[in-house]
C-alpha cells in the first residue's frame, strides 16, 4: 500500500513538472507572436504619422501664405488711410495759417489807422492846451481883479474872509453832523432797545427769585432774661472769652429775651450765632464750654460753606471748579450787598447770563461760569485791600480759570475795559439782578446823597435851568434854556452828563439822562 502511495506521489510530481515545462513553452511562443504583431502595428502607425505630418506641414504653409497676403493688403489700406488723414490735417492747418495771416494784416491796417488818428489828436490836444493855458491866465487875472474888488466892497482881507467862511462851514457841519448822529442813534437805539428788551424780559421771566434783606447783626432769642447773667459770667469772663474766640461783639442790653451778635465778617458772625445757640441749648456756660462749642461751630459752619459752594456749582451746571474756589464761593452764603445775598445773586447772574447767551446764539456755559464767579472777590474783600472784581479775577486766575472768564470777572464793574461779548453779558446780568424790585436796599442818607449828587452834576453844566432826579435816582431829567442850548447841543449835553455820572458816582443798575428843551411863544389877544 505504501508503494502505491509513493508511486502516485511521484507520478503527480512528474506530471506537475511536465505541466510547468509545457506552460513555459506555450507562454514563450505566445509572447513571440505578440511581439511580431506589435512590431508590425508600430511600423504601420509610424508610416501613418509621417503621412499626417506631411499633410499638416503643407496645410500650415498654405495658411501662412494666406495670412501674409491678407496682412499685406490690410497694411496697404491702413497706410492709405493715414495718408488721407495727414493730407486733410495739412489742408486745415494751411487754412488756419492763411486765416491768421489775414487777421494780422487787418490788425496792422487798423493799427496804422489808429496811429494816424492819434497823431491827429495829439496835434489837436497841443493846440487845445495852448488855448487852455491862455484861458487859464485870463481867468487868474480876472480872479485877481474880482478878489481886489471883493476886498474893497467887503472891507476884509482874504485871510479874514477865509476864517469867516470856515466858521460858517464849521457851524453848518456841526449842526448837520449832530442831526445825522441823532437820527442814527434814534434808529439804532430803537432797534437795540427792542432786541434788548426781548432778551432781558425772557431772561427775567425764566429766572424768577425772591429777595430778603440781611443785616450785619444777628439777634438770638433766649428763654429768659435770667440767662443774660450766665452769659456775661463772673466779672464778665464768659462774654470776654466768647468775643475773643469768635471775633464778634456780643451786645446784651435791655431788650427782653434776646442778645445781639455784631460783626462785619459774615462767616464769623454765623460762627458766633451757632456757638451762642448751642451754649443756650446746653445751659452750661463757662470758658471751657465756650471753647468746645466754638470748635464744633467752626466745623459745622465750614461744612455748610463747603456744601453751599458745591450746591451752587451744581445748580449752575458747573462741575469742574477748583475745590478752593468752591470753598470761597460757599462763603458768599453769609455775604450781603445792599441787603442782597451774594451767593443767591451770583446764581441769579449765572442763570441770566446763560439765558441771554443762548438767545444770542452763543455758548451758555462760559457765560454761566463767569456769572457764578463774578463776585468771588466779595468773600475776601474785607481781608485784602482792593476792588472785589480785581480780587475775584486774581483768585480765579490763581486756580486755573480761563483768561476770558478772568477778564469777564475783572471787567464787570469796568476795573478794566470790557472788550468781549462775554464781558457785556456779565455786566448786563449783574445789573438786571441788582435792579430787581426789592433786591437791594440802601440807607436813607446814602439814597438822598446820591440824588443830590445827580442833580449837582447836571446843574454844573452851562445852559441847564432845572434838574430833577426821579425813579429812585435811575433817571435824571434836565431842563435847559432854549436860547442857550439848541437841538444839536442838547444831544452833546446828555452825553457829557452821562459820562460825568459814570466817572464820579457809584450806583446800582444804570441812570437815564433826559435833556428837555422847550420853547414857548406867548401872546395875548386884547
Amino acid at each position: 500500500m505504501t508503494d502505491i502511495v509513493s508511486n502516485i506521489i511521484v507520478f503527480i510530481i512528474v506530471a506537475a513538472l511536465v505541466g510547468i515545462a509545457l506552460g513555459f513553452l506555450i507562454t514563450k511562443l505566445v509572447m513571440q507572436n505578440s511581439s511580431k504583431r506589435a512590431q508590425t502595428q508600430a511600423s504601420d502607425l509610424k508610416q501613418k504619422a509621417e503621412r499626417e505630418a506631411d499633410e499638416l506641414v503643407k496645410t500650415a504653409k498654405k495658411q501662412a501664405d494666406t495670412i501674409r497676403r491678407e496682412a499685406e493688403v490690410e497694411a496697404k489700406d491702413t497706410a492709405l488711410r493715414y495718408k488721407q488723414q495727414v493730407d486733410e490735417e495739412n489742408k486745415e492747418r494751411l487754412h488756419e495759417v492763411r486765416s491768421a495771416e489775414n487777421r494780422i494784416t487787418q490788425r496792422e491796417e487798423s493799427l496804422d489807422k489808429r496811429s494816424n488818428s492819434l497823431d491827429n489828436r495829439e496835434q489837436q490836444l497841443s493846440s487845445l492846451q495852448g488855448q487852455v493855458e491862455k484861458r487859464s491866465r485870463e481867468l487868474e487875472a480876472a480872479a485877481e481883479q474880482m478878489s481886489e474888488k471883493l476886498e474893497q466892497i467887503a472891507g476884509m482881507s482874504p485871510q479874514q474872509a477865509k476864517e469867516e467862511l470856515l466858521d460858517t462851514i464849521r457851524d453848518e457841519v456841526t449842526h448837520e453832523s449832530a442831526a445825522v448822529i441823532r437820527d442814527i442813534e434814534t434808529r439804532t437805539k430803537a432797534e437795540a432797545d427792542k432786541r434788548a428788551r426781548e432778551i432781558l424780559s425772557l431772561a427775567i421771566q425764566r429766572v424768577a427769585a425772591d429777595h430778603s434783606a440781611e443785616n450785619t447783626v444777628s439777634t438770638i432769642h433766649i428763654p429768659s432774661d435770667d440767662l443774660k447773667g450766665r452769659i456775661i459770667g463772673r466779672e464778665g469772663r464768659n462774654i470776654r472769652s466768647f468775643e475773643q474766640l469768635t471775633g464778634t461783639n456780643l451786645i446784651i442790653d435791655d431788650t427782653p429775651e434776646c442778645v445781639t451778635i455784631s460783626c462785619f465778617d459774615p462767616v464769623r458772625r454765623e460762627i458766633g450765632r451757632v456757638t451762642m445757640e448751642n451754649l443756650i441749648a446746653d445751659g452750661r456756660i463757662h470758658p471751657a464750654r465756650i471753647e468746645e462749642m466754638y470748635d464744633k461751630s467752626v466745623k459745622f459752619v465750614n461744612e455748610r460753606v463747603q456744601k453751599a459752594g458745591e450746591q451752587a456749582a451744581f445748580d449752575a451746571g458747573i462741575h469742574d471748579l477748583h475745590p478752593e474756589i468752591i470753598r470761597v464761593l460757599g462763603r458768599l452764603l453769609y455775604r450781603t450787598s445792599y441787603g442782597q445775598n451774594v451767593l443767591n445773586h451770583s446764581l441769579e447772574v449765572s442763570y441770566l447770563a446763560g439765558v441771554m447767551a443762548s438767545e444770542l446764539g452763543l455758548d451758555p456755559i462760559p457765560a454761566k461760569r463767569a456769572g457764578l464767579l463774578h463776585d468771588l472777590g466779595k468773600a475776601i474783600d474785607h481781608e485784602v485791600d482792593g476792588s472785589h472784581a480785581v480780587l475775584g479775577a486774581d483768585l480765579a486766575k490763581r486756580f486755573g480759570e480761563k483768561p476770558e472768564i478772568v477778564h469777564a470777572i475783572e471787567a464787570h464793574h469796568e476795573d478794566v475795559e470790557p472788550n468781549t461779548v462775554l464781558d457785556i453779558l456779565i455786566q448786563a446780568a449783574d445789573a438786571v439782578s441788582a435792579a430787581r424790585p426789592g433786591a437791594r436796599k440802601e440807607t436813607l442818607d446814602a439814597y438822598i446823597k446820591r440824588l443830590e449828587k445827580l442833580e449837582e452834576i447836571a446843574n454844573s453844566h452851562k445852559g441847564v435851568e432845572r434838574t430833577y432826579a426821579i425813579q429812585a435816582g435811575r433817571e435824571v431829567r434836565v431842563m435847559v434854556e432854549p436860547e442857550v442850548v439848541d437841538e444839536a447841543q442838547s444831544i452833546v449835553l446828555a452825553r457829557e452828563i452821562a459820562s460825568q455820572i459814570e466817572n464820579e458816582m457809584q450806583y446800582p443798575g444804570q441812570v437815564k439822562v433826559v435833556v428837555i428843551r422847550e420853547s414857548r411863544a406867548v401872546d395875548y389877544a386884547k
